[in-house]
């Protein structure tokens, strides 16, 4: 499907809102920790898994995100990721019990991991001139790296004129209408039909956890000490999966991550941009 220059820019614009309600909640929810302890009680430390559990997921899944989106095509797991991303943050706004709202953002972790990973592969599908892709590619890394800041304003305007309910209720009319506009602005990429329907299953399971064991030492640095054996012990763990997961790499014949595309400037250039605007966001949050 061909878009015109308007439409392209349009459709863009709504990517932006959906990866930025992404980012948003990475933050967003720091300023209504106390107000969620004291109505459902959470000691400290537990209270610490209301961000950890969204980090976590978000972080772990990724690169298997990126992979899924190739195969069944880019739109269509967008679509997917922001769907779910918005009845998990339904189930938050409506959580009264702890374990209800960990679950919660730990699923909505996982549908932020999916949009994001997809995100960037639908900007260079809607923009395939160099000159335009590299515009849109700025403002999509200018737009990401505001959301935190937005984000902690946010969180502080609606848990003092709401209720901190609302830091997650406001994602529903939001994923509604990026999912609705999105619907007739995305083009429908065609998944690729080599290795279509098929998972480099221990590719993923390896690196997913290999990302999971990473992020959880980094988020419970602090509190169990850097040097602590638990968390050097699950960074070593970290680093021996992700060792694991580059044989496996070089062995399959459809890998999660073909070696070849590491070699070109581009996606070194557009991924490292976005990482360092989530980053910048999310990592603040645990220091």
């Amino acid at each position: 499907m061909a878009l015109d220059q308007r439409t392209r820019w349009f459709a863009l614009y709504v990517l932006c809102l959906g990866d930025l309600m992404i980012v948003l909640d990475a933050t967003i929810v720091n300023v209504a920790l106390p107000s969620i302890r004291d109505d459902l009680g959470f000691t400290e430390e537990s209270l610490a898994w209301v961000v950890n559990a969204y980090l976590l997921t978000f972080g772990g899944f990724l690169l298997l995100g990126g992979r899924l989106g190739d195969l069944f095509g880019h739109r269509r797991l967008f679509l997917g990721g922001i769907a779910l991303f918005t009845l998990a943050s339904l189930a938050c706004g409506l959580s009264t019990s702890q374990g209800f709202l960990i679950g919660a953002r730990a699923v909505q972790g996982l549908g932020g991991a999916v949009v994001s990973a997809v995100a960037l592969s639908l900007l260079m599908l809607l923009f395939q001139d160099p000159a335009e892709r590299t515009k849109a590619m700025g403002f999509f890394g200018f737009v990401m790296a505001g959301g935190g800041s937005i984000g902690v304003l946010l969180g502080g305007v609606l848990t003092d004129a709401l209720s901190w309910h609302w830091i997650f209720l406001v994602n529903i009319p939001v994923g509604i209408l990026v999912f609705s506009l999105c619907l007739p602005l995305l083009p429908g990429d065609r998944p690729s039909g080599e290795g279509r329907g098929r998972v480099d299953v221990w590719g993923a399971v390896t690196v997913t956890a290999s990302l999971m064991l990473a992020v959880y030492a980094i988020v419970n640095g602090n509190d169990k000490g850097w040097l602590s054996g638990q968390t050097l012990g699950m960074l070593g763990g970290a680093v021996v999966l992700f060792a694991v997961f580059v044989g496996i790499e070089a062995r399959v014949t459809a890998p999660l991550i073909p070696f070849a595309v590491l070699k070109l400037r581009n996606i070194w250039t557009s991924n490292g941009t976005v990482r360092f605007a989530y980053i910048s966001t999310c990592i603040p949050a645990q220091f």
